[in-house]
């Protein structure tokens, strides 16, 4: 192993989740827009903060995105169950405003339901985004490692992509994909988000002390709904960071324009698809991940345990296996309640065979979408869950506990006490990742830029002090 660059035992992570946000209208309501829709479901954030953009209770910050999509950042986590618990709670979050704003409508006399779906792609073909934050070494070369990482995020959707029912285009005819982001990203590693968006995106925002970080933004990744494909998705990425910042050993796949093979990679549930490598010959989708898993099943037994527990990275590396397994013998009995795509293409055959074999029955493009309304009262995934026909990877009492409370081993901590005192209170605050700033009766600013740090006597100072002017 290298010592060339620091490795981090614990690492830091975060994941940005847009919902796509509609209603339905009665024969004689009128439809509404999705700006006039969110402005009713964030109407209770504005009420009591004036602001449709904070950091709530639990450090994560909730707010209204570019094209009327409620979006919530994670609190910063570090490790995998604590970061699907707060993924998950923001699922909550939510759908209690979705919740009060159906009750909004109602009390003002026109009743409809609230939709609020977890995916990527809405019926007009317009996409909306999850991505993933891995903080890393400022040593190391973004670029580089970027490049390194391309050959398994390209091919990553055959384990964690949630699926979904293509419509015919022109002379090709409607079919089921693998990935909803496959078909637009257009780049592999570059500082454009929406103009080409890219599977890396580059833009320097460490969120922390940028001579000792960076923040590695993967954009590639589809919303998921099974709590074990978000543990597959995030679990396998940390641990290919962590072979690579450790130098340990990697097959080098040196795919020829990798970013042009994505869309024929999506198309393909065998992993059959070829992707020819720059010195002569190919390699097949399937084969990368096949051998990115047998390393870190290795890495396993060299890991320091630390961060995500080794045990639970047992799991992850279990289920990569199982998954990969399935994909050779194509027998998926074996992962079909731990993989969205899996778990929607058994639903959306059985279906398929019933309304006559195509791909383009309207039928089959709403079993899709409802599969990903975060709604629990009729979302499809729901549904499913209630049945036990889909596996759980965390529990509802570690979500419930994410809902309101911060994480306690991160940065995140000292956010969500500084925000529950300021709220008891009532004093005027400011904050965002790196700062804290109580404004009245004159300005106190304390700046974090050690996501780590979990408790710090510098914050103490600022509660005092908003306690003396505010209690």
């Amino acid at each position: 192993m290298s010592d060339q660059h620091p490795v981090f035992a614990r690492r830091i992570m975060g994941i940005e989740t847009e919902y796509g946000l509609t209603t339905s209208a009665g024969p004689e309501e009128r439809a509404l827009s999705p700006d006039e829709v969110a402005r009713v479901l964030f109407r209770p954030i504005v009420q009591e903060h004036s602001s449709s953009n904070i950091f709530s209770t639990n450090a994560s910050r909730l707010y209204l995105d570019v094209g009327s999509h409620p979006e919530v950042a994670t609190a910063e986590c570090d490790s995998l169950s604590q970061l699907l618990a707060y993924e998950c709670a923001g699922d909550a979050i939510v759908n209690r405003l979705g919740e009060q704003a159906e009750q909004a409508f109602a009390a003002e006399g026109h009743p409809r339901a609230v939709y609020l779906f977890k995916n990527n792609v809405d019926s007009a073909g317009n996409s909306f985004g999850c991505h993933e934050n891995y903080l890393i070494s400022r040593h190391m070369v973004l670029k580089d490692l970027g490049l390194a990482l391309l050959p398994f995020l390209i091919t990553r959707q055959l384990i964690c992509g949630a699926g979904m029912v293509q419509p015919a285009k022109g002379d090709k005819p409607a079919q089921f994909l693998l990935s909803q982001r496959a078909d637009q990203v257009w780049e592999g590693v570059s500082s454009a988000t929406t103009r080409s968006r890219p599977i890396i995106n580059t833009r320097d925002e460490p969120h922390g002390d940028s001579k000792r970080f960076r923040r590695m933004h993967v954009i590639v990744g589809d919303s998921n709904m099974a709590e074990p494909t978000m543990a597959l998705k995030v679990g396998s990425t940390l641990l290919i960071l962590e072979m690579l910042e450790a130098g340990f050993e990697l097959p080098e796949f040196d795919i020829e324009k990798p970013i042009h093979h994505i869309r024929a990679i999506a198309r393909d549930m065998t992993g059959s698809t070829e992707l020819p490598l720059a010195g002569g010959g190919s390699v097949t989708a399937l084969e990368v991940q096949q051998q990115l898993c047998q390393r870190a099943t290795q890495w396993l037994e060299e890991r320091e345990d630390a961060g995500t527990p080794t045990a639970e990275m047992r799991r992850v590396v279990d289920l990569w296996q199982r998954t990969l397994h399935a994909i050779e013998t194509q027998d998926f009995s074996g992962v079909d309640r731990e993989i969205d795509w899996v778990i929607k293409l058994g639903l959306l055959e059985r279906y398929r065979a019933r309304l006559g074999g195509h791909w383009d029955h309207p039928k089959l493009a709403q079993i899709d979408m409802t599969y990903h309304d975060i709604r629990p009262s009729r979302g499809l995934y729901h549904v499913l869950l209630r049945k036990g026909l889909i596996e759980r990877w965390i529990t509802d009492s570690e979500i419930e506990r994410a809902m309101d409370t911060a994480p306690a081993t991160t940065r995140a901590a000292l956010r969500g006490q500084f925000l529950a005192a300021a709220r008891s209170l009532g004093a005027n605050v400011t904050v965002d990742w790196t700062r804290l700033k109580v404004n009245r009766p004159e300005p106190r600013t304390e700046e974090l830029l050690d996501p780590f740090v979990a408790d710090e006597d510098r914050v103490e100072a600022l509660l005092d002090y908003m306690r003396l002017h505010h209690s």
